[in-house]
Order: C-alpha cells, then sequence, then structure tokens
C-alpha cells in the first residue's frame, strides 16, 4: 500500500515538472532569440530580429516578450554563478539561442524527471539513478554533435564565402561590405556567422576581434589561416584581392590533400571497423548455434573477468586505430 502511494506521488511530481518543462521550452522557443540578444551583446551577437514582421503582430506580443526576458534576466541574475565562459562559447557555436545558466537549469531538470521516471516505473532507487545518469549524457551528447555538424557545413561553405568576397573586393566593394553581401547571398550557418561578425563591428568591437571570435566558435583550420591572412593584411596594408586569391587557392590545395589522406586510410578506417565489430557478430553466431555455450559467463568470474578484458582490448584497438589513421593536413 505504501509503495503504492509512494509511485502515484512520484508519478503526479513527474507530470507537473514535464508541464513545466514543456511550458519554458515553448516559451524559450517562441521568444529565445529576442531576448537572448538583449543579455549576451557582450559577448556574442546572435541574429537579430526580422524587420519585416508585422507591426500588429509585434504589438500584440510586446507585453508577453517582455515578461518573459525579464523572468530569464531574472534566472540568469540569480543563478550567475553558474556561468562558464567555456559553456557560452560552446553554445554561441551552436548557435542555440539559451543562456549557459538555462542550459544547466534544463540539465538538472532532466535528469531530476528521469531520476522520478526510472523509480517510478520500475520501483527501484537504482533504475532511477540508472536513467538519470542516461539523461546527465544525452545534453553533452546533443550540444556536441549540434557543434560538429555545425562547424562541418561552415566548412563545406567557406571556399564559395571566400570566392563571393574576393570578387566582391575587385569588383570595388570594401571588405565590410563584401561580407554584407555574403550574408546576403550564402545560406546558413556562413550567413548567421558572419552577420554576428558584422553586428559585432557595429557594436564596437573591432573587426579583428570580431574574425577571432568567430574562429574560436567554428575551430577550423581554414578558417583562421584566412583570419591571419585577413588581419595581417589590415595592419601592413596591401591587395587584399591577391591576399585572398592566394588564401583561396592554399585552401583549394588543403582540400585536395585532405581528399587523398582520407582516401588512402579509407582501408584502414574500414579495416578498423570489421575488426571491432568481428567479435561480437563471432559471439552472436555462436550463441545463435549453442545457445548454452555461454552459461559459464554467469556462474564463473574468471570467464567475466576474461570478457571485460577483451572487451576492453577490442576498444582500446579501435580507438588506437583511429589515432592511427587520423591525419591532420
Amino acid at each position: 500500500m505504501n509503495l503504492d502511494i509512494i509511485t502515484i506521488v512520484l508519478l503526479s511530481v513527474f507530470l507537473l515538472c514535464a508541464i513545466g518543462v514543456i511550458l519554458i521550452g515553448f516559451w524559450f522557443y517562441r521568444n529565445g532569440v529576442s531576448s537572448t540578444r538583449q543579455g549576451r551583446i557582450s559577448n556574442f551577437v546572435d541574429s537579430s530580429i526580422n524587420d519585416s514582421q508585422d507591426s500588429a503582430v509585434q504589438n500584440s506580443t510586446l507585453i508577453s516578450n517582455q515578461d518573459i526576458g525579464k523572468f530569464r534576466a531574472w534566472i540568469n541574475d540569480k543563478l550567475t554563478g553558474l556561468s562558464s565562459e567555456k559553456l557560452k562559447l560552446k553554445l554561441s557555436s551552436a548557435y542555440w539561442t539559451i543562456t549557459d545558466t538555462e542550459y544547466l537549469i534544463i540539465c538538472i531538470v532532466g535528469t531530476l524527471l528521469a531520476f522520478l521516471l526510472g523509480w517510478a516505473i520500475a520501483g527501484n532507487f537504482l533504475a532511477g539513478l540508472f536513467l538519470a545518469a542516461i539523461a546527465i549524457l544525452i545534453p553533452p551528447l546533443l550540444l556536441d554533435r549540434s557543434i560538429s555538424q555545425r562547424q562541418q557545413k561552415f566548412h563545406a561553405q567557406l571556399l564559395d564565402v571566400l570566392v563571393l568576397i574576393k570578387g566582391a573586393v575587385q569588383a570595388g566593394y570594401s571588405l565590410m561590405q563584401s561580407l554584407d553581401l555574403a550574408v546576403k547571398e550564402i545560406p546558413a550557418p556562413s550567413s548567421e556567422e558572419f552577420g554576428r561578425v558584422l553586428r559585432e563591428v557595429q557594436f564596437g568591437i573591432p573587426l579583428e576581434g570580431a574574425l577571432f571570435n568567430l574562429g574560436k566558435r567554428m575551430q577550423n583550420d581554414d578558417l583562421q589561416i584566412v583570419v591571419t591572412a585577413i588581419v595581417i593584411n589590415s595592419q601592413v596594408g596591401g591587395n587584399l584581392s591577391t591576399v585572398l586569391d592566394a588564401t583561396i587557392s592554399t585552401i583549394r590545395d588543403r582540400m585536395h590533400l585532405f581528399g587523398e589522406i582520407r582516401s588512402l586510410t579509407s582501408y584502414a578506417r574500414y579495416v578498423g571497423n570489421l575488426l571491432t565489430l568481428m567479435p561480437f557478430l563471432t559471439g552472436f553466431a555462436i550463441f545463435m548455434m549453442t545457445p548454452d555455450y555461454f552459461d559459464t559467463v554467469r556462474t564463473s568470474i574468471i570467464t567475466q573477468i576474461i570478457l571485460v578484458m577483451a572487451l576492453l582490448g577490442v576498444i582500446i584497438g579501435n580507438i588506437w586505430i583511429r589515432k592511427i589513421v587520423q591525419i591532420k593536413v
């Protein structure tokens, strides 16, 4: 009877927390861009509100946006001790419209919800801890994946952006005008990132500083070459079009070399993945043919130790092979 009451209480708390998280997430989704821009102008400038919105819609949502912005500002002000520059940089690199404090709050609430859900469903404290441990790992994985995908898309567009900027400079545009043209012509994420550069310059940050911030967010070696070339050209002078042309040629050669290396190391990567999967495939085949072959695993400590050591050996071997074929250009 007591267990049923505890289960009902846990489910009730879980439902209330879930509803609260859904409402907060809905508010962040609808109003995250504007309030984030107001709260983080000094660090990273986010995209501005679309000027073509209808004025009647803006007037009808002005009060609610201000209230939500005040609520988020209050949360970030009270929990400023949780702030981290490294986490701010990662969130800015992923272009997520939440602050680092809000991200940590979401992680904490999600972990508590997972713990309550695991405890309520399984009726076991350890099950709640297991589900909570999984919930802790999910947000960082999603954040890192979002950053990686965004950086890869940016790298794929970088050469087109440079060609467009070089053409605009040759046509008589200044560097800032060329960047503005690239923002209008190139799709996201390049347009968003170079748009940030322009807005940072408009807010008083030097062009060199804005470009260095872009390099920190994207973590791209080719972009570092571009930033270095532009900064040196702005300091010592010279023909920017010639500098960009040499930079484009260098990046093309790097991409060509990187493609050759990927082609030459593809066999090693294939062998590494095959050797990693082979023990599991072999074990599954043996189990299908002789189901009682692995019965000693449940009773023998020595067999369990050997199995764990074999698993660790497979993981270490796979990591070792990946490190061998990972060649930086």
